[in-house]
């Protein structure tokens, strides 16, 4: 029997545990097969990517093929998270999706002059969720040819 492909992993950069519980359950009634992991900070967020501290096994904390972040966090904020994954060629390459409570125009500016793939706005009830991860799903897994990231 062939080996199932391994599922590309979604990385969530969100302090804010109800959204990642909303989220996660979105995730699921969506019937995403593709893990979701989160971190609750950029500094986390930028930990993770590079293997360091505590997201030092890679097997357990392996490159994401998207990340899903929010803008407001605390320590490091996703603004300036998404411009340091852009600067850096090691992990510029991976999509990155805000995902956020912003509607601010200036933030929609400022994310794509750092080269973020997409904005999205964070729907306000369950159901707007689900469709948006739904439409997430299908647009990233179904169409879109994501690089392979097994090597770091």
């Amino acid at each position: 029997m062939p080996e199932e492909p391994e599922r590309i992993i979604i990385l969530m950069a969100d302090d804010d545990d109800d959204d990642y519980v909303l989220a996660k359950k979105a995730w699921d009634h969506s019937k995403l097969l593709n893990p979701l992991k989160r971190v609750s900070d950029g500094e986390q967020l930028l930990d993770y990517l590079r293997n360091k501290g505590e997201y030092s096994d890679i097997e357990e904390y392996p490159t994401p093929g998207l990340i899903l972040l929010d803008l407001n966090m605390p320590i490091k904020d996703g603004r300036e998270a998404l411009k340091e994954i852009k600067s850096d060629d090691d992990l510029r390459k991976i999509p990155v999706v805000v995902f956020t409570t912003s509607k601010a125009e200036e933030d929609i500016l400022k994310t794509y002059d750092l080269g973020v793939n997409s904005f999205i706005t964070k729907p306000v009830t369950f159901k707007s969720l689900v469709q948006v991860v739904e439409s997430l799903g299908k647009y990233w897994f179904e169409i879109v040819s994501l690089p392979n990231y097994e090597t770091k």
